[in-house]
């Protein structure tokens, strides 16, 4: 029987097919599948198969006379932008032998080419061989271009990411609007479940025909035969593109192992990515240390005090980051589980065993000390592996984690963790008492300049307890996804007229909020195209607050269409308090419910002609329809990105319900509450970039 470690190892096997290729070759490899490398051997495992070196995949790279080989690795279509990258480095280079590798499927290029005729071979792909040689200046050089799809990174055993489509996200209001504009009056959409793949934009479209074809490649590889099933718009558009994917039709006939895949809109629960109620190690570890250039996932880790360099304003400089993602090392991996899947306090406590056993196995002098875990402590356990080269090395993997979490605990934003987290669990109370525009009003007094004369009279609170305008957008963005939970649906004119007015006097606050700022964050910078306060004019950032305010106000209406899983909330009934209950967990529990009770809202996708007959004849007799908690393996697709907080209650609910169960969770992210505004807010959410 298939277990989830055979589709852990799947990355593995289409890495080594770039392997074989890149002895005696120097590397290019874009960002994306750098990332999908980095948690699959790394950099080291490309020098080890033989590679003279690894470059970034850019026009102002290029190789010496004595470099005759090249392979390239890329995530996009052979088209554009990336073509014109690939001239670039070869007409600057003496190459005679090149390698390219593309994530995206031949099928996909005939499609993004307008071809929609069955065709031999791979004609795009051999009139690029012929491209590259004309490039090379000899028609007799070797060129080779092929599809691998590398796109999966493995981050832990039940966990499988896909950095390229990292910025894919299913579909809001606004975008529902733009999609419309290009329709006639009278084949508009009324709502986002309406709409179909062919009324995307041609560049989303080839983005969901890419992800389809790669998870088609996972499930050809393990001989799988999967029941899709999908809840959420965008979901019904990608488990439909899987369902219908012609080389999935003969696959489904043969292959020998049944599993479950259901899809999930992440737009249906934000309320559990941007909150702070995860008590979870990873996620806190994530959210507060500066991710890794070019990665999503990963962060920097800060590796000063394993030397014995003197802290500096430039010793960052000096000294490469270490990272989380240590998957040759099987102690960091165990560590990095625990690490995810567990408490805060009890990730802690991991981290502190695992040294204290690392520094045992290699004689080191270590004091033993119980009670709370402190960043002092971990650093003084760190410390003592400076002095052996050889202890260092045997267990960098662990060190590198109890940095990272000796890091986090005295990180000077973690304090605003906690703030965050006791406002939420206040506008939770407050949404079963009062209206929304009530519990919205809330929010006014803390939309302050930070270190404003207000703050600073009161002396109550420092700089870094006060809230930011990414905590603020934060709190919104949790407020909006819970609108629905506290207002009666049918408000009257007057109430309509006061939500607007103080949506204004909000707009005009944060608008403030943020001109004011002495630097402007990776989300405001995204928010307000403006790299620096310089640039950001009032008028531009209040215009960019107003489109955030526009996409807020549809957050409240993405569970609107569905039958049964609509409430993500249970308001205080004067004994117990006002509770979040995750949309995951209610997905679970319907699945794993002993009575199989099918749930209209968990939509299956794969029946095609025969789940249409049964459809007819369930309207005169009892027919029994594909059930997801069926089958022995269940995948869980989250679009739009999953939490660590998640991850573990994904664990605890099948461990409790079904425990012989293999679920494994795949997702285009590993999330960080800030992620969420900067997918919300986006300006290219419908256009992604395809390299063209």
């Amino acid at each position: 029987m298939l277990t989830t470690e055979d589709f852990i190892r799947f990355p593995l096997q289409m890495w080594e097919k770039v392997l074989s290729k890149v002895k005696k070759a120097v590397v290019f490899m874009d960002d994306k599948c750098a990332e999908a490398l980095h948690w699959s051997g790394g950099a080291a495992a490309l020098l080890e198969a033989g590679a003279r070196n690894l470059k970034q995949f850019s026009s102002f790279e290029a190789c010496g006379a004595n470099e005759p080989k090249a392979v390239f690795v890329v995530s996009t279509l052979l088209k554009g932008r990336t073509v014109d990258i690939i001239k670039d480095i070869i007409s600057l280079s003496h190459f005679q032998y090149c390698v390219v590798f593309t994530t995206v499927s031949h099928s996909v290029h005939l499609l993004a080419n307008h071809v929609t005729a069955e065709m031999e071979g791979n004609p795009v792909f051999e009139q690029f061989e012929e491209k590259l040689c004309e490039w090379m200046g000899n028609m007799n050089y070797t060129a080779e271009v092929m599809h691998v799809p590398v796109v999966f990174a493995p981050v832990s055993q039940h966990l499988l990411l896909t950095p390229t489509f990292a910025h894919l996200f299913p579909l809001l209001s606004p975008d529902l609007e733009t999609i419309n504009a290009k329709r006639p009056e009278k084949k508009k959409f009324g709502s986002l479940i309406d709409v179909d793949m062919h009324s995307l934009p041609a560049e989303l479209q080839i983005e969901i025909k890419s992800l389809t074809s790669a998870l088609n490649a996972l499930f050809e590889a393990t001989g799988t035969r999967e029941e899709s099933f999908a809840v959420g718009p965008m979901s019904r558009i990608i488990a439909g593109e899987l369902a219908s994917h012609p080389q999935a039709k003969t696959r489904r006939k043969t292959s020998p192992n049944k599993a479950s895949i259901i899809f999930v809109d992440r737009t249906l629960d934000l309320t559990g990515a941007v909150g702070h109620h995860g008590d979870n190690l990873a996620e806190k570890i994530l959210t507060v240390l500066k991710p890794l250039p070019g990665h999503v996932t990963d962060v920097q880790v800060d590796m000063l005090e394993l030397t014995s360099l003197q802290r500096t304003p430039h010793s960052q400089n000096t000294l490469a980051p270490g990272c989380l993602a240590h998957n040759q090392s099987p102690a960091a991996q165990s560590l990095w589980e625990a690490m995810l899947t567990s408490k805060h306090k009890e990730g802690v406590m991991e981290v502190r065993r695992q040294l204290v056993e690392a520094a045992s196995k290699e004689k080191l002098p270590i004091k033993m000390s119980m009670g709370r875990v402190t960043p002092e402590q971990l650093c003084s356990y760190i410390q003592l592996f400076r002095r052996s080269w050889g202890a260092l090395e045997s267990h960098c993997g662990v060190l590198q984690l109890g940095l990272a979490t000796a890091q986090m605990l005295r990180h000077p934003s973690l304090p605003r963790w906690d703030s965050c987290l006791a406002f939420e669990r206040l506008l939770l109370q407050a949404l079963g008492d009062s209206d929304f525009p009530t519990v919205l009003r809330q929010l006014l007094p803390l939309m302050q300049p930070r270190g404003g004369e207000d703050s600073s009279a009161s002396g109550s609170r420092s700089r870094q307890d006060e809230c930011g305008p990414g905590e603020l957008i934060l709190l919104l963005v949790y407020l909006y996804s819970l609108a629905d939970e506290a207002q009666p649906a049918d408000r009257d004119a007057e109430e309509e007229e006061e939500l607007e007015k103080l949506e204004r006097e909000l707009v005009g606050a944060l608008t403030l909020v943020i001109t004011r700022e002495t630097e402007l964050s990776p989300l405001l910078q995204k928010l307000t195209g403006c790299v620096n306060p310089e640039e950001l004019t009032t008028e531009r950032a209040h215009s960019a607050v107003e489109d955030m305010f526009e996409t807020l106000r549809g957050l409240s209406h993405t569970r609107d269409h569905l039958k049964q899983l609509r409430s993500i909330y249970t308001a205080s009934d004067g004994v117990h308090q006002a509770t979040y209950h995750p949309f995951l967990r209610q997905i679970l529990e319907e699945v794993f419910h002993p009575d199989r009770l099918e749930c209209p809202d968990i939509e299956h996708m794969s029946g095609g002609l025969t789940d249409l007959l049964k459809t007819g004849f369930s309207m005169f007799m009892k027919v029994s329809r594909p059930h997801p908690g069926d089958n022995p393996l269940l995948f869980l697709f989250l679009v739009g990105g999953v939490t660590p907080s998640e991850l573990r209650l994904i664990k605890d609910i099948v461990t409790a319900h079904k425990p012989g169960t293999q679920v494994l969770v795949l997702s285009t992210r590993l999330l960080r509450p800030t992620d969420i505004p900067e997918l919300l807010f986006a300006t290219q959410r419908l256009a992604p970039d395809i390299g063209v």
